[in-house]
């Protein structure tokens, strides 16, 4: 039987759309460069054509050396799309008064736009299909109260046992789990956690489950986790190939705001630590039925939430027992170690080389802590760092793999790199046998 592919899985990142969509683009741009008047070639255009070129730039420069919202500089492709579709927009706007195809002319600058918004996409992986996309508009989150009922039926596991050595899937068991929203209280102004109970929190009696505390890079929210990094497709996926058993994900948020950058730390800029190693860990462990031992617990993240993990596996572990570092930084920064120093800690040096990552491993052994890393072979950012954190790891007794995947820094790396860790991260855990 041939299974015919739904057009809403066609794939946004490659093959035919993006092809497509780039080369219709640069066709529509070509248009509406092209007019037959002499006036056109020698005023008009290479004014729109400058004007826009100094508003791309300026804009730039604003973003990367005055507000600065996250270290790395602005992508180029980016900067050359989002300049595509600032060109088409003036080109239109120069066109309109002698225009006799106006409507013409707004379905070019569309196509444009379109072409920009896939082109963006595409270098961050970020919807890798329509179903992806159009997913952000569908509410299928459950309320906590309701898929986290309490219970007192908990499946007891014999000293020295796997979960998955005594459990046994019920007849009735749901075949995916569920998402929720909930605040996390404590003393950081964090947004909404989101939280994936698979199907096996569903049974009586309720296995306790390993924990998987997730963190999104920045800018970034905890909701990125499930539109770009298809998680609850992943988890669910795992569950079916598992009885229903897959870990408790409690994606946080360590931020406070999209573009916001605490560091993780407890500095002048916030106490994201104590509420990641304390606050989130109690909420948890107060709330849901889980399996409360640091082996089974693990910090994971992507990018700054990557760099994140790591800083939480050496400042709590008695916490965290592993933990997934997706892309991560060597350490926690704002641009450069005196600006991370300054705006922490006032400048004081010695107060953040006492928690900075790599500073802990070379003075403390982790020889009870598993990790694994995951870079992307283009990713010319951190692919560095990554093996600057493996050998510091490893130099401090830690049982860490490392692994390099095809792309860049971007969600086509994270998203299957968090995928392809379940399963070690479920036989570290005891989750599976």
């Amino acid at each position: 039987m041939v299974r015919v592919l739904n057009p809403l899985d066609l794939s946004l990142l490659t093959g035919p759309i993006p092809v497509t969509a780039t080369a219709a683009a640069v066709l529509a741009l070509a248009r509406l460069a092209f007019r037959r008047e002499r006036t056109w070639w020698t005023r008009a255009l290479p004014i729109v054509v400058v004007a826009c070129a100094a508003l791309v730039l300026g804009a730039v420069h604003a973003i990367d050396h005055v507000w600065r919202p996250w270290p790395e500089p602005l992508p180029g492709v980016v900067v050359a799309w989002v300049g595509a579709a600032l060109l088409a927009v003036g080109l239109t706007t120069a066109r309109w008064r002698a225009s006799r195809g106006r409507a013409v002319d707004v379905a070019l600058v569309l196509v444009v736009l379109l072409g920009a918004g896939l082109g963006v996409n595409g270098h961050f992986g970020f919807y890798p299909t329509t179903r992806a996309v159009l997913e952000v508009l569908v509410n299928d989150r459950v309320d906590l109260a309701e898929a986290a009922t309490p219970t007192t039926s908990v499946l007891e596991v014999p000293e020295g046992a796997r979960l998955a050595d005594v459990w046994r899937r019920p007849e009735n068991l749901p075949e995916r789990g569920t998402v929720s929203e909930a605040v996390i209280p404590g003393g950081f102004a964090a947004r909404p956690a989101w939280i994936y109970l698979p199907p096996a929190y569903a049974a009586s009696p309720r296995p306790r489950l390993p924990v998987v505390v997730l963190l999104a890079g920045q800018p970034g929210s905890p909701r990125d986790w499930f539109d770009a990094g298809r998680l609850t497709e992943h988890l669910d996926a795992f569950a079916r190939a598992h009885d229903g058993l897959a870990p408790v994900v409690v994606v946080a948020d360590q931020l406070g705001a999209r573009t916001a950058n605490p560091l993780c730390l407890d500095s002048r800029l916030g106490r994201s630590e104590t509420y990641l190693a304390r606050e989130v860990p109690a909420w948890v462990k107060q709330r849901l039925t889980v399996d409360e031992r640091r082996e089974a617990w693990t910090i994971a993240g992507a990018s700054q939430g990557g760099t994140c993990a790591l800083q939480l596996a050496v400042r709590a572990p008695e916490v965290y027992g592993s933990f997934v570092d997706l892309a991560g930084q060597r350490e926690p920064t704002l641009g450069s170690r005196a600006e991370t120093v300054e705006a922490a800690f006032g400048g004081d040096e010695a107060a953040f080389t006492r928690v900075n990552p790599l500073d802990v491993l070379a003075r403390q052994r982790f020889p009870d802590t598993a990790g694994v890393l995951v870079v992307g072979r283009e990713d010319s950012a951190y692919r560095q760092a990554s093996a600057d954190v493996l050998a510091a790891c490893r130099a401090a007794g830690m049982d860490v793999r490392r692994e390099e995947r095809p792309g860049g820094h971007d969600w086509n790396v994270w998203r299957s790199g968090l995928r392809d860790s379940l399963p070690w991260l479920a036989a570290r855990t005891g989750l599976v046998r």
